[in-house]
């Protein structure tokens, strides 16, 4: 068994164990695996014992394996932040952003996204703990954003993505995720109250360190790198 393999297993029992405890679906969460700075041949050896979305912070690094994985039928995430005049590239490859926190961003990424594809999904990148060296828009303009963007017709909002600020302690750990959420249940409902038909069905969130917390509390998408991939080349 290669490493990658059982720590994909490792990590998938513990998926497990956290969804049975908190009396989550089995199917209600996706595990990403976040390759950044790691060589194609290890996304390679996890996509063939079954990983099959990646998530990838740099615009030319995603493009790269892009083109040397195209054999493959991978799912791209793109969760870093993104420059307006790269959106365009990013459109060709990515099925989801995760990090969109202005409308300049959303509007490049719809303008791009090629006809034959069908719409981006997208997350709005909210700054929960107020972080002057965080991106991410404030929760109290979550709303006038998100009704921007809804109107844009070839991205499809899907919910919330957070980078918390670092936590050890496991209660105040949920205690941030629990706002996100309530977030995301306050977005949806306002913006049905103002006549958009919408289901927002993902929050982004949770890590290695934080990942219980982030299951107990809804997370729909759990980003996982180094207790994939091992140490990050530099």
């Amino acid at each position: 068994m290669t490493k990658i393999r059982e720590n994909l297993q490792t990590i998938g029992v513990k998926l497990k164990q956290y969804l049975s405890q908190y009396q989550r679906n089995e199917e209600s969460v996706q595990l990403l695996a976040v390759s950044k700075r790691h060589p194609s041949d290890k996304i390679r050896e996890a996509y063939n014992v079954g990983q099959h979305a990646f998530g990838e912070n740099y615009v030319q690094e995603l493009l790269d394996k892009n083109q040397q994985l195209d054999d493959l039928e991978i799912e791209w995430h793109f969760i870093g932040p993104l420059q307006s005049n790269k959106a365009k590239k990013i459109t060709e490859v990515a099925s989801w952003v995760h990090a969109v926190d202005r409308l300049k961003i959303a509007q490049r990424l719809s303008d791009y996204r090629p006809v034959d594809m069908p719409p981006l999904s997208i997350c709005l990148q909210v700054n929960i703990s107020g972080e002057k060296s965080k991106s991410g828009v404030r929760p109290e303009e979550l709303l006038s954003l998100a009704k921007d963007i809804v109107q844009l017709p070839k991205i499809r909002l899907r919910g919330l993505m957070v980078i918390p600020a670092p936590e050890d302690d496991f209660n105040k750990q949920r205690e941030v995720f629990a706002r996100v959420s309530k977030l995301k249940v306050d977005l949806e409902t306002q913006l049905q109250q103002g006549g958009v038909n919408i289901k927002l069905d993902t929050l982004s969130m949770g890590m290695s360190n934080d990942i219980e917390a982030a299951i107990a509390e809804g997370a729909t998408i759990v980003r996982v790198g180094t207790a994939i991939f091992g140490q990050r080349e530099t």
